[in-house]
Protein backbone atom coordinates (compact mmCIF):
# COMPACT_ATOMS: atom_id res chain seq x y z
CA UNK A 1 0.00 0.00 0.00
CA UNK A 2 1.19 3.51 -0.92
CA UNK A 3 1.38 6.46 1.41
CA UNK A 4 -1.56 8.14 0.00
CA UNK A 5 -3.30 4.91 0.26
CA UNK A 6 -2.30 3.95 3.80
CA UNK A 7 -3.68 7.61 5.12
CA UNK A 8 -6.74 7.51 2.78
CA UNK A 9 -8.13 4.30 4.08
CA UNK A 10 -7.28 3.62 7.69
CA UNK A 11 -9.90 3.87 10.25
CA UNK A 12 -9.79 2.82 13.30
CA UNK A 13 -10.74 -0.63 14.25
CA UNK A 14 -12.18 -1.57 18.26
CA UNK A 15 -12.49 -5.08 17.40
CA UNK A 16 -9.28 -7.35 18.03
CA UNK A 17 -8.35 -10.87 16.64
CA UNK A 18 -7.58 -13.00 20.41
CA UNK A 19 -4.16 -13.65 18.31
CA UNK A 20 -0.73 -11.80 20.32
CA UNK A 21 1.41 -9.47 18.09
CA UNK A 22 4.53 -11.15 17.25
CA UNK A 23 7.27 -8.28 18.61
CA UNK A 24 8.73 -7.41 15.25
CA UNK A 25 5.21 -5.78 14.57
CA UNK A 26 5.48 -3.80 17.85
CA UNK A 27 8.96 -2.56 17.06
CA UNK A 28 7.87 -1.60 13.19
CA UNK A 29 5.03 0.57 14.78
CA UNK A 30 7.45 1.99 17.37
CA UNK A 31 9.81 2.85 14.76
CA UNK A 32 7.45 5.17 12.93
CA UNK A 33 6.27 6.79 16.08
CA UNK A 34 10.03 7.88 16.82
CA UNK A 35 10.16 9.00 13.15
CA UNK A 36 7.52 11.39 13.90
CA UNK A 37 8.25 15.09 13.52
CA UNK A 38 9.11 17.14 16.04
CA UNK A 39 9.49 21.04 17.29
CA UNK A 40 13.92 21.64 16.99
CA UNK A 41 14.03 17.39 16.90
CA UNK A 42 13.09 17.59 20.18
CA UNK A 43 11.94 14.24 20.76
CA UNK A 44 9.72 14.61 23.84
CA UNK A 45 8.42 11.04 23.50
CA UNK A 46 8.41 7.51 25.43
CA UNK A 47 6.24 4.63 24.88
CA UNK A 48 4.98 2.13 27.08
CA UNK A 49 3.81 -0.91 25.57
CA UNK A 50 1.57 -2.95 27.81
CA UNK A 51 0.77 -6.03 26.64
CA UNK A 52 -0.35 -7.59 30.17
CA UNK A 53 -3.97 -8.52 29.97
CA UNK A 54 -4.17 -7.73 33.73
CA UNK A 55 -3.13 -4.25 33.12
CA UNK A 56 -4.75 -4.19 29.80
CA UNK A 57 -8.27 -5.06 31.77
CA UNK A 58 -7.50 -2.13 34.80
CA UNK A 59 -7.60 0.64 31.88
CA UNK A 60 -11.46 0.92 31.44
CA UNK A 61 -11.98 1.33 34.97
CA UNK A 62 -10.48 4.77 34.79
CA UNK A 63 -10.84 5.57 30.95
CA UNK A 64 -14.55 5.33 30.31
CA UNK A 65 -14.12 5.13 26.39
CA UNK A 66 -11.71 2.12 26.39
CA UNK A 67 -13.80 -0.79 27.22
CA UNK A 68 -12.60 -2.79 24.34
CA UNK A 69 -8.78 -2.58 25.22
CA UNK A 70 -9.09 -5.34 27.48
CA UNK A 71 -9.56 -7.16 23.83
CA UNK A 72 -6.69 -5.80 22.25
CA UNK A 73 -3.11 -7.66 21.55
CA UNK A 74 -1.00 -4.64 22.77
CA UNK A 75 -1.49 -1.21 23.59
CA UNK A 76 0.65 1.84 23.48
CA UNK A 77 0.99 4.37 25.96
CA UNK A 78 2.51 7.36 24.41
CA UNK A 79 3.79 9.69 26.90
CA UNK A 80 5.67 13.24 27.05
CA UNK A 81 9.02 13.82 29.27
CA UNK A 82 9.03 17.12 30.43
CA UNK A 83 12.80 16.98 31.04
CA UNK A 84 13.48 16.74 27.49
CA UNK A 85 11.43 20.10 26.53
CA UNK A 86 13.40 22.73 24.73
CA UNK A 87 11.10 25.03 24.84
CA UNK A 88 9.29 25.34 27.92
CA UNK A 89 7.09 26.99 29.05
CA UNK A 90 5.40 26.34 25.53
CA UNK A 91 3.44 22.78 25.02
CA UNK A 92 5.13 21.98 21.75
CA UNK A 93 5.43 18.30 23.36
CA UNK A 94 1.65 17.98 22.30
CA UNK A 95 2.28 18.24 18.45
CA UNK A 96 5.41 16.24 18.92
CA UNK A 97 3.05 13.42 20.83
CA UNK A 98 0.31 13.87 18.56
CA UNK A 99 2.44 13.54 15.23
CA UNK A 100 4.08 10.36 17.13
CA UNK A 101 0.47 8.67 17.66
CA UNK A 102 -0.69 9.79 14.16
CA UNK A 103 2.68 7.70 12.65
CA UNK A 104 2.14 4.85 15.12
CA UNK A 105 -1.98 4.35 13.71
CA UNK A 106 -0.78 4.96 9.95
CA UNK A 107 2.31 2.16 10.55
CA UNK A 108 -0.28 -0.36 11.75
CA UNK A 109 -2.59 -0.11 8.99
CA UNK A 110 -0.16 -0.32 6.73
CA UNK A 111 1.34 -3.10 8.08
CA UNK A 112 -2.19 -5.25 8.60
CA UNK A 113 -2.80 -4.18 12.18
CA UNK A 114 -5.64 -2.93 13.19
CA UNK A 115 -5.74 0.73 15.56
CA UNK A 116 -7.28 3.01 17.82
CA UNK A 117 -6.45 6.46 19.08
CA UNK A 118 -7.28 6.51 22.63
CA UNK A 119 -6.81 10.83 24.30
CA UNK A 120 -5.74 10.78 27.67
CA UNK A 121 -4.40 14.33 27.83
CA UNK A 122 -5.61 16.54 29.49
CA UNK A 123 -8.03 14.33 31.15
CA UNK A 124 -6.85 14.46 35.03
CA UNK A 125 -8.68 10.89 35.53
CA UNK A 126 -7.20 9.42 32.78
CA UNK A 127 -3.55 10.75 33.45
CA UNK A 128 -3.52 9.87 37.14
CA UNK A 129 -4.42 6.24 36.17
CA UNK A 130 -1.73 5.73 33.77
CA UNK A 131 0.63 7.36 36.38
CA UNK A 132 -0.68 4.69 38.58
CA UNK A 133 -0.76 2.07 36.58
CA UNK A 134 2.43 2.17 34.85
CA UNK A 135 4.53 3.81 37.18
CA UNK A 136 5.15 7.16 35.44
CA UNK A 137 7.39 9.54 37.13
CA UNK A 138 6.19 13.23 37.91
CA UNK A 139 8.24 14.33 34.86
CA UNK A 140 6.30 12.30 32.52
CA UNK A 141 2.56 13.07 30.72
CA UNK A 142 0.86 10.11 29.64
CA UNK A 143 -0.84 11.64 26.29
CA UNK A 144 -2.78 8.95 24.62
CA UNK A 145 -3.35 5.59 24.05
CA UNK A 146 -3.42 3.30 20.89
CA UNK A 147 -4.63 -0.20 21.15
CA UNK A 148 -3.31 -2.16 18.65
CA UNK A 149 -4.27 -5.69 17.82
CA UNK A 150 -5.31 -8.37 14.37
CA UNK A 151 -8.47 -6.76 13.43
CA UNK A 152 -11.28 -8.97 13.91
CA UNK A 153 -13.18 -6.40 11.54
CA UNK A 154 -12.76 -4.88 7.71
CA UNK A 155 -13.83 -1.02 7.57
CA UNK A 156 -14.09 0.67 3.80
CA UNK A 157 -12.97 3.61 3.14
CA UNK A 158 -14.80 7.03 4.45
CA UNK A 159 -14.41 9.75 2.14
CA UNK A 160 -13.08 12.92 4.70
CA UNK A 161 -12.29 15.06 1.90
CA UNK A 162 -14.94 18.55 2.33
CA UNK A 163 -14.12 21.39 0.09
CA UNK A 164 -16.66 23.87 2.26
CA UNK A 165 -13.59 23.53 4.84
CA UNK A 166 -10.80 24.65 2.76
CA UNK A 167 -10.55 28.34 2.28
CA UNK A 168 -8.05 30.51 0.15
CA UNK A 169 -5.42 33.23 1.61
CA UNK A 170 -8.39 34.40 3.89
CA UNK A 171 -11.07 32.90 6.00
CA UNK A 172 -14.16 33.12 4.08
CA UNK A 173 -17.15 31.63 5.99
CA UNK A 174 -20.61 30.82 4.63
CA UNK A 175 -23.99 30.39 6.67
CA UNK A 176 -23.57 26.34 6.34
CA UNK A 177 -19.77 25.92 7.52
CA UNK A 178 -21.34 24.95 11.34
CA UNK A 179 -19.25 27.66 12.51
CA UNK A 180 -19.44 29.05 16.08
CA UNK A 181 -19.19 32.28 17.43
CA UNK A 182 -19.78 35.46 16.01
CA UNK A 183 -18.51 35.43 11.94
CA UNK A 184 -16.25 38.47 11.69
CA UNK A 185 -16.98 41.36 9.36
Amino acid sequence: MDAMEVILSRRSIRRYMPDPLPEEAIRRVLEAGMAAPSAGDERPWHFVVITDKEMLAQIPTFHSLSRFVPNAAAAILVCADLFLSKYPPADYWVQDCSAATQNILLAAHATGLGAVWLGVHPEKKRIEGFRRLCLLPDSVVPFSLVSLGFPAVRKEKDPRFDPSRVHRDRWTPAEDTGTRGGETT
